[in-house]
């Protein structure tokens, strides 16, 4: 294929070799298409040069001034009704602000605040930002979560952790490959069985909790070669998961408590890690006991058992599970919201490459389905699992939007809120759309300006970047849903509402496979 991201270059370092690299604008209603038509901008003539602005904005009194925004981000206007009204206020996709959680957990809220897709992938180049202490933002939540250690997705490329943990998680996914297709087809079989018989008994299914327990099972089993069921730890772990990351994340999350409740509960002091000390003492000894392996291979690279155990379990739970529980969703809620033409075009097109394939689901196999990849990787656009960036300014430097170009000193703190950036209406068109089949042929040509891993889709993670060391097994991990989902049903349907991280998907039908 034209685009070296659809052949799944790192995936196939990482599953089949060890790797050692180093303005205002009208919103338009949500609705999923399949038309073909539309889905690539045109190219943009950006002027040679662009003026320097100053970057409009202020961050008000002290104290005063980060709350007035904390309650306006939370409550007053919600998440994207705040970047909005900015934008067309200060008529500039670059501005200032404050962003959650202020006083009295982060010593300094103040952010420029980067809108559309051309300044936001500042944030990636290392060169230009400090990735150090930055992956929750303005604040840092305690080393008390982690076991007392920074784990790697607080590490800078430059400090010397970074590059061993990064190649410790590379080795990690290579130790896995074969694993991972039965594993997840074994799964998300019991999932889809679960499903079905919650439907059948109650008349609607609850995607939520079967999928956490699908997703948590996956990893353990494919990652780890561990299941989970015939240890200590049974089912409890994607609740246990669940508590550990909110008490993390508490600070920049809503809810739905009341404000009276929430602000001085969650968003004034930090919640104290001894709470979550329990949950993750029990999720810790499973990993450590699950992981010998793997921490053989880390004591010979010099890591410490006691650190590797730390950063597996993190990888595993913050980062793979929370993204698995917060993307399979999106999928489903998406597709599902396409309809039975979508549907069917999607069936269609997984069972002939599977036929063709003599009955097999494979890797190969999947780089042969278009419209299956085009569909997941607009899931990855418009709603993007990870969706606040972070960079401290190393040296001052310019940025540009698509209209101007902005100073920035050296220490000032970046932030880039991604579903903005993925939906700029200057490089993709209808980008409010759901339109599977956006990145099919010419389309491939925009997959660069698709950013949830940390970096573009058209990149790689290395020992030298802070893209997702497991950013295609997690794209894989999608494909096989979507795969394993039309392998078996012809089309479903689905109820939405809005939950703490994502989306809540109810299944109010599958109609199994009649072709």
């Amino acid at each position: 294929m034209a685009s070296p991201s659809l052949t799944f270059p790192s995936l196939r370092q990482q599953f089949l070799t060890p790797t050692n690299t180093k303005s205002s604008k009208r919103i338009l209603p949500i609705s999923a298409s399949v038309s073909g038509k539309e889905s690539v901008a045109p190219a943009s003539q950006s002027p040679v040069t662009l003026p320097i602005k100053k970057i409009p904005g202020d961050y008000g009194l002290p104290i005063i001034g980060p709350i007035k925004d904390r309650l306006d981000y939370f409550y007053n206007q919600g998440k994207d009704e705040f970047f909005r009204s900015r934008v067309q206020k200060y008529q500039s996709t670059v501005f200032r602000a404050n962003m959650p959680p202020g006083p009295f957990i982060a010593s300094n809220s103040k952010v420029i605040i980067l809108l559309d897709g051309k300044s936001f992938p500042v944030l990636f180049d290392v060169s230009k930002v400090e990735k150090k202490d930055v992956f929750t933002g303005t604040f840092m939540p305690s080393t008390d979560f982690t076991g007392g250690y920074r784990i790697l997705s607080y590490l800078d490329p430059s400090e010397p952790s970074h590059t061993k943990l990064k190649r410790l998680l590379f080795f990690l996914l290579t130790n896995s490959r074969d694993r991972v297709l039965p594993e997840f087809h074994s799964c998300f079989t019991d999932l889809f069985d679960t499903l079905e018989s919650e439907l059948a008994a109650n008349g609607k299914a609850s995607f939520a909790d079967p999928n956490n327990q699908a997703s948590f099972n996956f990893l353990a089993r494919a990652l780890f070669g561990t299941k989970p069921a015939d240890t200590k730890l049974g089912t409890e772990g994607p609740g246990l998961i669940t508590k550990w990351v909110l008490f993390q994340l508490a600070p920049i999350l809503t809810l739905g408590l009341p404000k009276i409740i929430e602000e001085p509960l969650i968003h004034t002091f930090p919640l104290p890690p001894f709470l979550a000390k329990s949950s993750y003492k029990k999720l810790y000894d499973f990993f450590y006991d699950a992981s010998t392996d793997v921490l053989d291979e880390a004591e010979k690279m010099g890591i410490s058992r006691e650190e590797a155990c730390h950063n597996l379990l993190f990888a595993t739970c913050f980062n793979s599970f929370g993204g698995m529980t917060i993307i399979l969703p999106a999928i489903l809620k998406w597709v599902g919201r396409g309809g039975a033409k979508l549907h069917t075009q999607l069936a269609q097109e997984i069972r002939s490459v599977v036929k063709s394939n003599g009955g097999k689901l494979t890797m190969a196999g999947m780089e042969q389905m278009p419209l299956m990849k085009s569909t997941v990787y607009e899931a990855f656009r418009i709603e993007p699992p990870v969706a606040l960036q972070y960079g401290k300014a190393k040296q001052d430097l310019v940025i540009q939007s698509h209209d101007a170009a902005y100073q920035v000193k050296e220490g000032e703190m970046l932030f880039g809120y991604q579903p903005f950036a993925t939906k700029d209406p200057k490089i993709f068109y209808r980008p409010e759309e759901f339109v599977a089949e956006r990145f099919v042929g010419e389309g491939e040509k925009l997959l660069k300006h698709v950013l949830w891993s940390n970096g573009p889709e058209t990149e790689s993670p290395t020992l030298d970047n802070k893209q997702c060391a497991g950013k295609d097994f997690v794209v894989l991990a999608a494909r096989l849903f979507i795969a394993d989902l039309f392998l078996r049903y012809d089309s479903f349907d689905i109820e939405v509402t809005s939950s703490v991280l994502g989306s809540a998907v109810t299944l109010t039908s599958l109609k199994r496979a009649t072709f």
